[in-house]
């Protein structure tokens, strides 16, 4: 298996850590809000690379975190006059919901929060400071990125245009505090009255966001894991901050490989909110199933950015169907297939399962290329819908439908009938009336109940096994 590793800048063959194990931090949301179209990128991509190195056999520990405090957090507790436990509670639960919209395998995601690990935090810190390379000042603790040499080695940056770039842009609260422009904040005094904090050597205060991660990785995966990943934006200064942190304490090397995934535009624009084009997941789920986001979000490179519009979203969505209509086939030609042995032609077609197979895997494993991957379903869909009918032996169309199904789970998609407050019975005595029109000759008759049907939602199709029914 093959990962562009962002330290070097090129694909890498992964070798874990420890044979068969891998070990993977994914960074989580800041619950203050409802989840964004941009969050759930990194956390579908993640996900996706987690079930297929489980298909492949692998064990896999992987962690999300929560960053349930952080000024955003605070600032809408005060706003709404309640605890911040009770703000990030909140969001939490919204982000399970979404998760589970979209698939994400929540039952084997460890979920560790910020306010959970804090006396890890505080000791992280202290041993930071006590090596020399963190300092207090007047109760805040920054980090000193002079005494880390190869201090921008994954953004690749150089240091001295960080501290020059940095001195341009210091607050009036960092100026004379801090030994270097570019240090970043460890730990941070309280400066409003009730603001939530914890006792600290430094005095009473709260975590700065980098240090959070850098702990949580340590006490969930230890010193060295496989595969850290999170969006690019990430890339500076979070994650630089982090493996600057976890070496410095820890005197070996925090991730051996980051995989960061591309940002979300919105009809070729960057995505924000000053812009006005920026959408939540509930915003979404309103007009579209979360699992056609999931599909969208797989269709292209996970490295390379992805553009969102309803055109393009309305395509996502008709693709799926497409593959959802494969795997209802399987399901509805099985239940009326014969115990009969395989015979010939379907022994010979076995070879055409074995290569879809092969190629999944091929492609999975370049970097997870998740876009050639939906190539080869729908590869399989066609052979589905040329080959199989409810003629075929039960044993062939189990052999298919168990592949299909397979690839189906590594990618996280899950084929879903859309459901419509239309009473099948009804449906039926529609199809029934309009077979009997068209016995009569009466296609008038006939292409009227069609489009009677259509503008209720239902579409017909005339197949070789009868006419078959779908919502459209």
């Amino acid at each position: 298996m093959k990962i562009y590793n962002t330290l070097s800048r090129k694909k890498e063959v992964f070798k874990p850590i420890e044979e068969g194990k891998i070990k993977m931090y994914v960074c989580g949301p800041t619950v203050y809000d409802f989840m964004h179209i941009g969050n759930a990128r990194p956390l579908v991509v993640f996900d996706t690379f987690r079930r297929f190195a489980k298909f492949r056999g692998y064990d896999v520990k992987y962690v999300v975190n929560f960053t349930d405090v952080d000024d955003k957090i605070i600032k809408k507790s005060i706003e709404e006059g309640i605890t911040t436990k009770e703000v990030t509670d909140r969001y939490i639960g919204q982000y399970m919901a979404d998760a589970k919209d979209l698939n994400l395998d929540e039952e084997d995601t460890i979920h560790p929060r910020a306010t959970e690990v804090m006396d890890d935090i505080i000791a992280f810190i202290d041993g930071l400071v006590k090596k020399g390379v963190a300092y207090v000042s007047d109760g805040d603790v920054y980090f000193d990125v002079s005494k880390k040499a190869d201090y921008g080695k994954l953004s690749r940056r150089n240091l001295d245009d960080l501290m020059h770039g940095a001195s341009n842009r210091l607050d009036n609260d960092d100026v004379g505090r801090k030994k270097n422009p570019a240090d970043f904040t460890l730990w941070k005094k309280t400066k409003i009255e009730g603001e939530v904090a914890w006792d600290s050597p430094w005095g009473a205060g709260r975590p700065g966001w980098h240090i959070e991660c850098s702990t949580m990785n340590k006490k969930f995966l230890g010193e060295t894991i496989d595969i850290h990943a999170g969006g690019e934006d990430l890339e500076f200064p979070h994650h630089e901050n982090e493996i600057a942190q976890s070496e410095a304490l820890n005197e070996v090397k925090f991730a051996n490989y980051w995989m960061h995934n591309g940002m979300i535009q919105v009809n070729g624009t960057k995505m924000s909110k000053s812009l006005g084009n920026f959408f939540t997941l509930d915003d979404i789920k309103k007009e579209y199933d979360l699992m056609t986001i999931r599909f969208w979000l797989l269709t292209t490179s996970y490295r390379q950015p992805i553009n969102f519009t309803r055109e393009i979203i309305e395509q996502a969505q008709n693709s799926l169907n497409r593959l959802n209509n494969a795997a209802f086939k399987l399901e509805e030609d099985l239940a009326r297939a014969s115990d009969r042995p395989m015979d010939e032609n379907e022994e010979k077609l076995l070879a055409n399962l074995d290569a879809a197979e092969a190629n999944f895997i091929r492609v999975m494993e370049d970097d997870l290329n998740t876009a050639d991957a939906i190539t080869v379903l729908f590869d399989l869909a066609k052979f589905i819908n040329t080959n199989i009918s409810s003629a075929s032996s039960k044993a062939f169309i189990e052999k298919t439908k168990a592949l299909y199904d397979s690839l189906y789970d590594v990618l996280g998609l899950v084929a879903k009938k859309k459901s419509l407050d239309i009473d099948e019975d009804f449906i039926l005595a529609k199809i029934e009336e309009r077979a009997a029109a068209k016995k009569a000759k009466d296609f008038v008759k006939a292409d009227a109940i069609r489009d009677e049907l259509l503008e209720m939602g239902i579409s017909l199709k005339d197949t070789r096994d009868g006419v078959k029914w779908e919502i459209s």
